[in-house]
């Protein structure tokens, strides 16, 4: 007999992070989160201070056979004048009535939290954070801070109602397998950004507080645009990137800036999943830390994470000139391959620049909608 348990205590939380582990036991492609990290995400994290979450497990005669977390984010509703619910950390045994059971269970926490039209997801708060279902791409890992699932959970979500609200692209360059004109015209590109006055430089870590604020304003307004998107408070960006502080590489973090005024920045990341990967149940201690710690510098690939510019900069070439100057340490490092993403699939602006220099649209994910 099914059953759902709504999590309150300590273990049931524990037992929620555990759950995918057990799922996907035997799966070379899955990535274990770090259970430190998704604790503090479901407990700590400032979204917590002015909204709410209610995660729920489901069992089936006493076995846990799925999870699923009901998501009021208070900002979005507030920016976009909306009555929205989202749902999160899915994840389900391949059965279309526990499937359901878990959405109907969001849908009426959500419902008594005074949520009247629809319910989207999968997002882990909002699109700041992990969202969408992989649904093309299934033959590789997910690289750092990007979702994993099996391929039923589509005929599972479609099962319970939910469509098709957008789809996001995941791009890959491997190897030399791109086109380097842009760095072939990188001084060329840069040196008339300068006649404008605009410069690109490396983040300065040692200033790295003042950088992460002036990062967060240009960030709040590059985005401002995105499908789902919603402005990070002060405290939100700083949790953020007190995190990326810990794996950044100089290299590849640039800013743009015109008269010590930010206007865009990108950066990139190592693929830290490389050294996920091998971390039994995303536990750190009593081995994992030193997994993470030392194998770091074996890590040969990066995710472009972010690439913004400000309205009123864009179509100038700055935009290349970070892209040039990611793929230049990119080729220095000798690195074996970059994901970029992800980009709406909308977005030709973006889009068609990353088709420009070779980047494969090797993975698709999708965010589902309901009205209810």
């Amino acid at each position: 007999m099914k059953k759902i348990v709504a999590v309150n205590s300590k273990k049931e939380l524990a037992t929620f992070i555990d759950f995918p582990h057990d799922l996907y036991e035997g799966d070379p492609n899955y990535v274990p989160e770090l259970f430190i990290a998704q604790r503090d995400l479901l407990t700590t994290h400032p979204f917590h201070k002015h909204s709410s979450l209610q995660c729920f497990l489901l069992f089936d005669d006493g076995k846990i056979i799925g999870r699923i977390a009901a998501i009021l984010n208070n900002s979005h509703n507030k920016l976009n004048n909306a009555s929205d619910g989202f749902f999160g950390f899915f994840d389900c045994i391949n059965n279309q009535d526990a499937a359901t059971l878990l959405i109907d269970t969001a849908v009426k926490w959500l419902k008594e939290k005074g949520v009247k039209n629809k319910i989207i997801g999968p997002v882990n708060f909002s699109t700041n954070e992990s969202c969408g279902l992989l649904i093309e791409g299934f033959d590789s890992p997910p690289v750092v801070m990007m979702p994993y699932n099996a391929e039923y959970y589509i005929a599972l979500l479609e099962g319970a109602g939910l469509a098709k609200q957008v789809d996001l692209i995941a791009w890959k360059f491997t190897g030399d397998a791109y086109d380097d004109r842009s760095v072939k015209l990188l001084d060329r590109l840069e040196e008339r950004l300068k006649r404008a006055d605009i410069t690109i430089r490396k983040i300065n870590l040692k200033n790295f507080k003042e950088e992460a604020a002036s990062l967060r304003e240009v960030y709040n307004k590059a985005w401002d645009k995105n499908t789902g998107f919603v402005p990070l408070n002060d405290e939100e960006f700083d949790y953020q990137a007190k995190d990326l502080k810990l794996v950044l590489d100089q290299d590849f973090c640039l800013v743009a800036e015109q008269h010590g005024k930010l206007v865009g920045f990108g950066a990139a990341i190592p693929d830290m999943n490389q050294i996920q990967i091998k971390i039994k149940k995303g536990r750190l201690l009593p081995t994992g830390i030193f997994k993470l710690l030392f194998g770091k510098k074996k890590v040969t690939g990066i995710r472009i994470l972010l690439l913004g510019v400000i309205d009123g900069y864009r179509k100038m070439g700055i935009e290349a000139c970070i892209y040039a100057r990611i793929i230049k340490a990119y080729r220095e490092k000798g690195l074996k391959y970059a994901e970029a993403g992800w980009t709406l699939e909308h977005n030709d602006m973006v889009n068609n620049a990353i088709k420009a220099i070779k980047g494969d649209p090797y993975k698709k994910y999708r965010i589902f909608e309901k009205t209810i």
